[in-house]
């Protein structure tokens, strides 16, 4: 039996719709909101003036029409109406950034600050995130939520940390840090907020293998537009790959992990990222031998993966912004070496989304639970 839908849904549903609308069309105006919603000039009137009066929307000029003496109003969506705080935790530093409702950031905030899994590490954080908040001029009701993002394996819900040996903070619960803020919290994976802002940049991306690289390898599996979490919460940990016995022992306590071979210290050792990198252009002859082993033993890992999931493969993280197209080249072309099949064309690509992508990444899920509402308000 069909249910039926009320004169309250439509109304609702009409709402949403131009609200939207606007939102993706800024400066657009009445008439072009009724033709292109296929909508009644009246209705589109009165969700206007609703809108208006509650700030979601504000007029934002004029525009010429074909009427003689006349132009009409543009109106353009509230950005900061609603906002949400992405917040980064690592060993040594707390990265702090708000996110509108259109997806724009404000400078990223870093704090340094040593993680320590105690309740006054925790006061402390949380004392800079309301100091934060409130420099800002951010009033409560704007805030969406905060999301936390930290290197370990999240429960589906956000409420705990499932496995963080890297922070030893396995069973961490949310409840440590939302009792001190008046806002809905929730933990993320790091690699998977910084997957999640890639799909905010990129609306064509379906289906792939988001890889972040960093102080620690990681990655995200994004499959019709979702984050894959698995059976038991740690699907895509390829990190923990076993790639032969290299004498490295990882984080997890075991020898010979794809985290010891391609995460940013095997490349780079104690010399900052951008200083490598900056040898490497130069044409340093011993910084070009470790970047090609580097591309060989990630190709090693694409190439294990590729066999299972063959999707477009996306390689993130602080290693990013530094990587041009011909360092994918050579990376595809010894993923070829080592792949049976003769695949035509590319499907290894550098991120869209390079810089703090992680911060952004932890903010944007409430962004988006917000503009998905039944009721947008």
């Amino acid at each position: 039996m069909r249910k039926s839908i009320t004169p309250n849904q439509i109304k609702q549903n009409n709402k949403n719709l131009i609200y939207l609308y606007i939102l993706n069309h800024p400066g657009v105006s009445q008439q072009d909101i009724a033709y292109d919603l296929r909508l009644s000039r009246p209705t589109v009137t009165t969700n206007l003036n609703e809108l208006e009066s509650v700030g979601m929307i504000t007029k934002s000029g004029q525009l010429d029409t074909e009427l003689v003496g006349r132009k009409a109003n543009a109106y353009s969506a509230v950005p900061d109406y609603r906002v949400s705080i992405g917040v980064d935790i690592h060993s040594k530093e707390l990265k702090l950034i708000t996110v509108n409702l259109l997806g724009e950031y404000s400078e990223r905030v870093v704090h340094s600050i040593n993680y320590k899994n105690t309740d006054s590490y925790r006061k402390k954080v949380c004392e800079i995130v309301n100091g934060y908040i409130a420099g800002q001029g951010l009033k409560s009701e704007q805030i969406l939520g905060i999301g936390i993002a930290m290197p370990g394996l999240v429960s589906p819900d956000g409420s705990e940390i499932t496995y963080g040996k890297i922070l030893d903070c396995t069973g961490l619960s949310i409840d440590g840090f939302s009792k001190y803020l008046n806002y809905p919290c929730r933990f993320f994976h790091d690699s998977e907020s910084a997957a999640v802002s890639e799909l905010w940049v990129s609306p064509e991306l379906k289906d792939a293998m988001y890889i972040q690289i960093g102080i620690h390898l990681g990655a995200a599996m994004i499959m019709n537009r979702k984050i894959m979490s698995g059976m038991h919460g740690h699907n895509a940990t390829i990190e923990h790959i076993f790639m032969g016995n290299n004498n490295k022992r990882c984080y997890c306590g075991r020898i010979g992990c794809a985290e010891t071979l391609c995460a940013l210290p095997s490349l780079c050792g104690e010399e900052p990222v951008h200083e490598f990198f900056g040898r490497l252009r130069s044409g340093d002859k011993n910084a070009s031998k470790q970047f090609d082993n580097y591309l060989k033993d990630l190709a090693k890992i694409i190439n294990s993966i590729s066999l299972m999931y063959d999707k477009d493969f996306i390689i993130g993280g602080f290693i990013a912004p530094y990587l041009q197209e011909s360092d994918m080249d050579k990376l595809h072309k010894y993923v070829q070496e080592l792949n049976p099949f003769d695949d035509e064309g590319r499907f290894i690509f550098i991120s869209r989304m390079p810089k703090h992508n992680i911060t952004i990444g932890a903010a944007l899920p409430y962004i988006t639970e917000f503009l998905n509402r039944d009721e947008i308000e």
